[in-house]
């Protein structure tokens, strides 16, 4: 992530104007600690705090047309930028910036070429010829931007609000999916998918076809020269990031820089469930796992530096930024500048807790599309603005355009909770990566087995052999009556609840064969040779011993 300050009308051009435009674009450079630009251009200033991540060599910031009439000073990343270029043939690129293309796009289409662009980003962008100039924010608000005005009448833009906040007298936060133009006089929509309408869709789910806008969607953001990973909590959205990344990694243009094996990231309390999950997906992979523990005082010593960089008082959006912001120092320190993140998918699939409570699909729908129009002030804002305190990007695979268009587009039949279908949260998005052939994921995580109960309320399974076994019987026969015809509770070989309890140990093992009770027939024999012995009885102990022995060996 970058860090971009843009001024535009002010009635002061001079020195001292410039160096205050230095010293406030001086604040974002957490964001962008690899170089600084600044173009001005009579009362108009465009600065820039750069984080190399495509063309470190000479990708630097502001970017220019070819006779440097149109300046652009751009933060975040264009994954199609390859194919742009191709239709701009007829255009000289001075970089091998991902970003240039936007200068080059304007030229040819005016301001009418925003949706061209697939990525993440922010930008604003002057035309010299007639001063004019326009900003923009991503479809979702994956990137931040904040715009003011001074008392002077000047116009301001912001990667954060610390940049502006001082020098004008109302600031407000950039809407998503908006561009501003100066020739319009305000802020008009550019991003105007169907689903913004919130109208119920209906069209038919395709598990196959959403896997593969999801492994597009990872791949593409493999784009980058620098190092990378991705962060690992072990739950299902960013195992799924992890997995797909791992997969197409050896066929990406980093993994010839950076080689095949993936790192991953992971922070928590010592011995914290995420922590073990983490592991154990990362193990199943075979990624390069990075551990990370933070203290609690530690966090809390944190709060004060976390605030000041994500700027907001949201309880929940600190509270999940804290480990976050931690972590990302860790990260930086081992000389990665790029990460992938998992955000989004709740928002999208209804993977809160409360959407068990949807009445019907209709009401479901509409707060994932309320979810996914807000995520700008919270899921979004967290992920970028606590790792790009540390100089670290995060890209959100989950919020690509294509991706989000074709997951949204599903009848909300298919993503509503629905135990009597066997459908639990997300199952839409567990289904498409249910490859019994090539798993994407460990079958059962020792997470899932924990919440067991709240999945499998009746003949709870306790081990995750019989876990796996339940998914597939409910895949196949999801209703009541079926799950009823299977026998459950305590048992040891088919046996009555009653007889688990003739030995204490029974109990404590939650394997319900014959094995559960190896070495009880060699024991039992035992027991009947010391009571005959003591009743003086005739007959061979080590026969009677060698029997029992023969007996457990064929259970």
């Amino acid at each position: 992530m970058c860090g971009i300050l843009a001024v535009f009308g002010c009635i002061d051009n001079s020195q001292a104007k410039r160096s205050r435009i230095i010293e406030l674009s001086r604040r974002l450079r957490h964001r962008g600690p690899d170089w600084s630009g600044l173009h001005c251009h009579g009362n108009c200033y465009l600065a820039h705090q750069r984080l190399a991540i495509v063309d470190p060599a000479s990708g630097d910031q502001p970017l220019y047309n070819e006779d440097k009439t149109v300046i652009v000073t751009v933060n975040g990343e264009i994954y199609n930028h390859k194919q742009l270029r191709e239709k701009l043939k007829s255009h000289q690129f001075r970089t091998g910036s991902d970003c240039e293309v936007i200068a080059h796009l304007y030229e040819e289409h005016g301001e009418e070429f925003v949706d061209m662009l697939d990525g993440m980003f922010s930008f604003v962008l002057l035309d010299t010829k007639d001063n004019s100039y326009i900003a923009a924010r991503d479809a979702i608000g994956i990137t931040p931007l904040y715009m003011g005005w001074g008392l002077d009448g000047s116009i301001w833009f912001a990667s954060e609000m610390k940049a502006l906040s001082d020098d004008c007298e109302r600031f407000i936060s950039f809407p998503p999916g908006h561009i501003y133009s100066s020739k319009q006089g305000g802020l008009r929509r550019w991003y105007n998918p169907p689903w913004f309408l919130e109208q119920t869709p209906s069209s038919s789910y395709d598990p196959i076809v959403l896997r593969k806008a999801f492994e597009k969607a990872v791949f593409k953001r493999l784009m980058t020269d620098v190092p990378f990973g991705v962060l690992l909590s072990g739950g299902l959205d960013s195992s799924l990031v992890a997995a797909v990344a791992c997969r197409y990694l050896a066929e990406s243009e980093a993994a010839c820089q950076w080689g095949s094996q993936l790192h991953t990231f992971c922070i928590g309390l010592e011995s914290s469930p995420d922590l073990k999950a983490a592991r154990e997906v990362a193990d199943y992979l075979g990624t390069r796992h990075h551990e990370f523990h933070f203290t609690v005082q530690e966090g809390i010593d944190a709060l004060e530096e976390v605030i000041y960089h994500i700027e907001t008082y949201d309880v929940t959006t600190i509270r999940a930024s804290t480990p976050m912001f931690l972590m990302s120092r860790k990260i930086k320190s081992l000389g990665v500048k790029m990460v992938l993140s998992g955000e989004g998918s709740d928002e999208i699939f209804g993977g809160y807790l409360y959407f068990h409570k949807a009445p019907n699909k209709e009401e479901f729908h509409q707060e994932t599309c309320q979810k996914i129009k807000a995520l700008h002030l919270y899921d979004c804002l967290r992920a970028n603005k606590s790792t790009s305190a540390w100089g670290v990007e995060a890209r959100v695979p989950f919020l690509d355009k294509e991706f989000i268009n074709i997951a949204m587009a599903i009848d909300p039949e298919w993503k509503m909770i629905r135990p009597d279908l066997g459908r639990i949260e997300k199952w839409v998005l567990r289904n498409a990566f249910d490859d019994v052939q090539k798993p994407y994921l460990p079958k059962v995580t020792d997470a899932m087995l924990t919440h067991a109960s709240f999945i499998y309320p009746e003949n709870t399974p306790t081990t995750k052999e019989a876990y796996y076994y339940r998914t597939i019987f409910e895949k196949f026969f999801p209703k009541n009556a079926a799950r009823s015809t299977v026998p459950g509770g305590p048992s040891v070989a088919c046996s009555t609840a009653k007889a688990v309890e003739w030995d204490a140990a029974w109990s404590k093992n939650l394997d319900p064969s014959g094995r559960a009770a190896l070495g009880i027939h060699s024991a039992a024999y035992e027991e009947a040779v010391d009571a005959k012995n003591k009743s003086s009885l005739s007959g061979s102990p080590k026969k009677l011993q060698g029997v029992g022995e023969k007996a457990a060996a064929v259970v």
